[in-house]
């Protein structure tokens, strides 16, 4: 696997679920979105969002999302704007029934914003990054709106006595 997706091997995948059971084929999915041709990519990329994004998040989604960063952020990844588009999703996605995967799937997009923040800001561009940089700034701007019941509206409140 090299560095990019380096980390996935310390996700225990199996102990994890999405929409249609256990999460352990998520590396393969996201090697795909990686490595693959332009229909194996695109086709892994779909596969992901219906999995982990909507219309629920689950709890694979949030050990997912620092990998879609990666690969949002690893300039040989051809559909790196359809990854941002994802990050978008999954932050407007929610579980009612987990709020606490909500939660987690939502901390996980924004921890990237800074990765957001420089790829609306690249400018050295032909044509695929300018896609790339619409969707960065629309995710940005999406991160820096976001409000939900299962997210705090502020900064985590002091532990008492603190």
């Amino acid at each position: 696997m090299g560095t990019v997706l380096g980390a996935m091997r310390n996700v225990r995948w199996h102990e994890l679920q999405h929409a249609y059971g256990s999460a352990s084929q998520v590396p393969g999915v996201l090697s795909r979105i990686a490595w693959g041709d332009a229909p194996s990519s695109d086709e892994a990329l779909n596969d992901l969002e219906r999995w982990i994004g909507t219309p629920p998040v689950f709890d694979s989604t949030a050990a997912t999302v620092p990998f879609l960063w990666e690969l949002a952020a690893t300039d040989t990844v051809r559909d790196r704007a359809g990854v941002l588009d994802l990050l978008s999703t999954i932050l407007a996605a929610g579980n009612p029934e987990h709020p606490a995967w909500t939660r987690a799937a939502h901390e996980a997009v924004a921890e990237g914003r800074g990765t957001a923040v420089r790829l609306a800001a690249d400018d050295t561009a032909a044509p695929p990054p300018r896609t790339v940089r619409a969707a960065a700034t629309r995710l940005l701007a999406a991160i820096e709106g976001h409000t939900c019941p299962a997210c705090p509206a502020g900064p985590a409140p002091s532990p008492a006595g603190a």
